[in-house]
């Protein structure tokens, strides 16, 4: 019982880690307003946190052998809830950034190092259920996440996206210190710290996450910032690997990908990545553009997907005891691929009852696929080599997430045109049709209006062909996303059979 409890603190900690990506995106407007920011600058609140998470995911490995599990985690989680409270406290978009900044670089500690202490302290049978409740956290903190902090912007105020980290932090920390023991601190490995190691590592996954993350933006190698981060990416990620595979103590051991299961794991994480990002973020975006739902309504319509992962969570550990691993990551692969096509027949009027169906498959999807990725991947490492490769795998699914997001804003902005353009060559005036719609239009305007009834008519059917851009692009997206757990169903077949499934040892 004291491991439960110990394991469930952690998993909760590392929930409250995940969920401050995603509890600020509903409320980027009111945060805007109380720092005077533009709304340019106030993208930062994410990119700043998600940086700085990516950056220490994979140093984790290191600091857990060098720091202990206990030690790191605990550490990570009070500084984790003092950033918290000083990004409530923050009086402009600058220190929000540096708080935020502290914020994602510690909470990226508390969720890797999860992963270790499950497969050491729980016996086989048990970690079937364990790993179906961190799965079940690593999605319900995208899913909720928009609709817990709209809730709380909406009752209270912005600030209480942070404040409302304090008391559970504090709480993680004391069980956590107080139930887990798992390993001893190791600091002769100070002697051989590579600081060149992570200084590249740090040059190369920042500026490579800060181009992924701004160019969409910026029209990407237009920009000459974006071109900058992108060269001193490439060439710290060059140094970085030629470091990594010549120093005798690198700051990330990446042996581990000589093992089939678990490369393919972690490619799998990272298609997952693609899934989980990037479908939360298409629904409230259309839900937000075409439909002007608010943050509250958009949150109330998402959170279907979280409520369905936790009424098929008690499932999925049954199949997964009955079926090969690789059978279930392959109806999961295939469950995600329906919803997709179900989800892409959007139109203008979409909404609460045309999403329910196409996000309950994609929940029940989402915890098909978690569960066998995690188990096929992280169960094919040694005890020793888990504590230096969680961190990899879990970088993974991070980058999935902000490459098919970076992806994503470059496709729709060119299908957005593309849409456009085929839309307006029929939209002539010479058209029967298009001259009644806008004489309709023009009769509901007050004759003496300035300018005229013509030209807000003429803008009310621009304001239309963009809407059903917008539409058909988010069809298009949705149906690109679908193609990417296509090919990753087609390479199951690659994955090697465990030797024997830990869940029914």
């Amino acid at each position: 019982m004291r491991q439960w409890i110990g394991v469930l603190a952690m998993v909760f900690g590392m929930f409250m880690a995940l969920l401050d990506i995603q509890i600020v995106t509903s409320s980027l407007t009111q945060i805007q307003g109380g720092l005077s920011a533009s709304p340019d600058e106030i993208s930062w609140l994410q990119t700043s946190y998600i940086i700085a998470e990516v950056v220490m995911i994979p140093l984790s490995g290191m600091l857990t052998r060098l720091m202990s599990t206990r030690v790191l985690f605990v550490a990570s989680t009070i500084g984790f809830t003092i950033a918290s409270a000083l990004c409530a406290g923050a009086t402009d978009l600058g220190e929000m950034v540096v708080f935020r900044v502290l914020q994602g670089f510690l909470g990226g500690a508390m969720i890797p190092t999860v992963f270790p202490v499950v497969y050491t302290v729980f016996p086989p049978r048990q970690l079937a259920v364990v790993m179906v409740v961190i799965s079940l956290i690593l999605n319900l903190s995208s899913t909720v996440g928009p609709t817990v902090g709209g809730y709380l912007t909406d009752t209270y105020s912005w600030h209480w996206l942070f404040l409302v980290n304090i008391v559970p932090g504090v709480f993680v920390a004391g069980v956590v210190w107080t139930l887990i023991d798992v390993d001893k601190p190791n600091w002769s490995l100070l002697r051989g710290f590579d600081l060149p190691g992570l200084v590249l590592m740090a040059l190369f996954l920042g500026c490579f996450e800060y181009a992924l993350e701004e160019g969409p933006r910026w029209d990407w190698f237009a920009d000459d910032t974006i071109l900058g981060a992108a060269a001193i990416s490439a060439v710290a990620g060059a140094l970085f690997l030629w470091r990594v595979l010549s120093y005798r103590q690198p700051i990330v051991d990446l042996h581990a990908f000589r093992i089939r299961n678990f490369a393919l794991g972690s490619m799998y994480s990272f298609v997952v990545g693609i899934g989980l990002y990037c479908g939360t973020y298409v629904v409230p975006l259309f839900l937000a553009q075409v439909r002007g739902f608010s943050s509250l309504q958009i949150g109330l319509t998402v959170v279907v997907t979280g409520c369905t992962q936790i009424l098929v969570s008690p499932f999925t550990t049954i199949v997964a005891r009955k079926i090969d691993l690789r059978m279930m990551l392959a109806i999961g692969l295939c469950l995600f691929m329906v919803s997709m096509y179900l989800t892409a027949g959007l139109t203008n009027q979409a909404s609460f009852g045309e999403l329910l169906v196409p996000q309950m498959v994609r929940g029940c999807a989402l915890m098909f696929c978690f569960l066998p990725a995690n188990l096929i991947s992280l169960g094919s490492l040694s005890p020793e080599l888990l504590r230096s490769s969680a961190g990899l795998y879990n970088l993974m699914r991070n980058l999935g997430g902000a490459i098919g997001l970076a992806g994503l804003g470059t496709v729709m902005n060119s299908r957005v045109h593309f849409h456009w353009n085929r839309l307006i060559e029929h939209v002539n005036p010479a058209r029967p049709a298009v001259q009644h719609y806008l004489d309709m239009q023009t009769s509901r305007f007050d004759p003496h209006f300035t300018g005229g009834g013509g030209p807000a008519a003429i803008k009310m059917l621009a304001a239309t062909v963009q809407r059903e851009a917008l539409v058909l692009t988010f069809n298009d997206v949705l149906l690109l996303i679908g193609t990417i757990f296509l090919i990753g169903l087609l390479l199951v077949p690659v994955l090697k059979r465990p030797a024997a499934s830990p869940l029914k040892s």
